[in-house]
């Protein structure tokens, strides 16, 4: 499960037909039902997404809707923790319907995730700025605006933002959770810092096994691979269905080269889990192949899992999300490795599901968005083809594409290409410029820009950087193609 999932965290306290209540100076955002039902599940879904647990917060929330059909605020949660982009939207739209019944604060809320299909993260800040002027004593007010400070990696901002939550209520964990997120996986990073809130989070949910796996995470981080083991096995005895938690013993097995053993840990997760996470998890597996150096084999089971997706126990609208998760993978590894006929073919299925993606959706912005994606690796393949007019056409209608969006990360990817480009033609000094506007948080950008500094002969920060990318240890297709390799340039 994704750490941005903060996205869309703001929730709130319940009201039943009267006015909200406060607590020592706590004015929580009302969020309206008149249903006993609805209410106790959204309750009870809220300490789920608290906790991190999407599929159960999932299950809860689809039970309070059911209960009462015009709750604003259960749809928008429901949108928050979906599977799938057609239960995002679909999910949205329902939340959107239901706004003129509810509360200003849910109504802004409603608005400010509507922003996210159509890449408008500069309406989403103003947005979330006025829930906080509105709602100044609500700390999930301020949650939600972290979160939307964090799509904009806006990390200084963000962090101020949770820490207003915090001393607004020093009891809700979700807050030192989401600060200990942001130390660990967000620049700068601060491993103490972490450590710090996971056990802030800890102290007030002693029992909550995820955060277990979270802090073992610090550990993963900070390279004491046996101690984050050690965690992860806490998390899976305090609770004997957390697959997540065996995911992650397969990353630190895979990081340690025990790929056996790695397959074995992934399995016993797979077995486990939801049925809207198995097909992830299935694809964490692959990766051991892309770790143990035999990438043709991490494709042709990608690619094997996205045809199976269709026999699997899923939603229709969850189908898609999972075929483009094992599609992506297994184009940046074809890409990566030069496998470039195989490429062709990956890309090919990628973009049909993309635009099944746009058509489910149905608006103009959000099928420029899966455009854009499109280009951006049809680009990469044209560039590795050594076809650079053709590689710079679809950079530029890349960027053509995105322009209308007020983001001032749209154009991430563009640079990202365009520094691919220069790079494959030895313009080192040209990449480094366009690689340093590239999305940074993203370590195979990052590792990408150390090799464009090494050829422009700027040694020593690419050995820096070098050095970050080999201690990330965080398990992604793209850490998986580049880690061994960075360690070796790091020295």
């Amino acid at each position: 499960m994704s750490t941005r999932v903060l996205r869309g965290l703001a929730a709130a306290t319940l009201i039943i037909g009267c006015d909200p209540i406060a607590w020592s100076g706590i004015d929580e955002i009302p969020v309206t039902t008149h249903s006993e039902d609805a209410r106790l599940n959204f309750i009870a879904g809220q300490a789920a997404l608290d906790r991190g647990d999407a599929p159960e917060a999932n299950a809860l929330f689809r039970a309070a809707v059911a209960a009462d059909p015009d709750f604003s605020y259960a749809w928008l949660n429901l949108a928050t923790v979906s599977f799938s982009t057609e239960e995002f939207n679909s999910s949205l739209k329902r939340a959107a319907e239901s706004a003129p019944k509810a509360s200003e604060g849910e109504r802004l809320l409603v608005e400010v995730n509507q922003r996210f299909l159509d890449g408008n993260l500069d309406s989403q800040l103003a947005l979330a700025k006025q829930l906080v002027a509105k709602y100044p004593k609500a700390p999930r007010a301020w949650l939600n605006l972290a979160g939307v400070e964090f799509g904009l990696n806006h990390f200084t901002e963000q962090r101020a933002d949770i820490a207003k939550a915090i001393e607004l209520d020093p009891a809700l964990m979700a807050a030192p959770f989401a600060m200990a997120n942001s130390y660990l996986f967000n620049d700068p990073r601060d491993f103490a810092q972490a450590e710090k809130f996971y056990r802030q989070a800890i102290a007030i949910a002693p029992g909550e096994d995820n955060l277990y796996w979270a802090l073992g995470d610090v550990y993963r981080g900070t390279n004491r691979l046996d101690e984050a083991r050690r965690y992860y096995e806490l998390a899976t005895r305090l609770d004997p269905h957390d697959g997540t938690a065996l995911l992650k013993l397969g990353h630190v097995n895979s990081f340690l080269g025990n790929y056996d053993e790695a397959r074995a840990d992934y399995d016993r997760g797979i077995a486990i889990a939801e049925s809207a996470n198995r097909p992830f998890f299935m694809s964490y597996k692959m990766f051991t192949w892309v770790h143990a150096g035999d990438a043709a084999t991490a494709v042709r089971e990608l690619e094997k899992l996205a045809m199976e997706v269709d026999t699997m126990d899923l939603q229709d609208d969850q189908r898609s999300g999972a075929k483009a998760f094992a599609l992506t993978n297994a184009a940046t590894i074809c890409l990566e490795k030069g496998m470039n006929d195989d490429a062709d073919r990956v890309i090919g299925n990628l973009a049909g599901v993309l635009r099944g993606n746009a058509q489910a959706v149905g608006t103009d912005e959000f099928s420029r968005i899966q455009e854009a994606q499109i280009a951006y690796y049809e680009g990469q393949l044209a560039a590795h083809r050594g076809d650079y007019k053709l590689a710079l056409a679809l950079a530029k209608k890349n960027s053509e594409l995105v322009a209308g969006q007020q983001n001032p990360r749209k154009m991430e990817s563009y640079h990202d290409l365009m520094g691919l480009i220069y790079f494959l033609e030895r313009k080192y000094g040209k990449a480094v410029e366009e690689y340093r506007q590239a999305d940074l948080t993203n370590m195979y950008n990052k590792y990408h820009l150390a090799l464009a500094l090494d050829g422009a002969k700027q040694k020593d920060e690419a050995r820096r950087i070098f050095k970050e990318v080999a201690d990330w240890n965080f398990n992604t297709v793209g850490y998986a193609l580049v880690r061994k390799d960075a360690q070796a340039r790091a020295g």
